[in-house]
């Protein structure tokens, strides 16, 4: 079974309609997210309509909860890269999720997870 994390941007992209996204979302059967980007979607809501309409919508994918392993992998990744390669804590949360997971993650922002030993992005 084809499996695949998306990135927060990716998830702006379904939201705009954007048909290019939605396709290659469409290759995989079975879509999550990180916590971390459900509540950078939350944060992002300009008004309470619009966070209930993101609600709905995260509703559709399975969210992988920052656990213990996630929090390590996430914090060993900021030890490894916050300086060299400016990973800021979310994208390092974000990584830590695909590569505790082992699934492939989907993502625009290439530059701020190629460097990321390890991690498998789509291409």
């Amino acid at each position: 079974m084809d499996k695949i994390i998306l990135d927060t941007n990716i998830l702006i992209e379904i939201l705009k309609n954007n048909k290019a996204t939605i396709e290659e979302v469409e290759k995989y059967q079975v879509h999550y997210i990180s916590e971390i980007t459900k509540m950078e979607l939350f944060y992002g809501a300009l008004n309470k309509a619009e966070l209930e309409k993101l609600h709905k919508f995260i509703s559709l994918f399975t969210v992988i909860p920052i656990n213990e392993n996630i929090s390590a992998t996430a914090s060993n990744l900021i030890y490894q890269y916050a300086k060299s390669n400016n990973l800021n804590i979310p994208d390092g949360l974000i990584a830590a999720t695909s590569l505790e997971s082992r699934i492939k993650l989907f993502t625009y922002n290439m530059k701020d997870f190629k460097y990321i030993n390890g991690i498998d992005l789509h291409i």
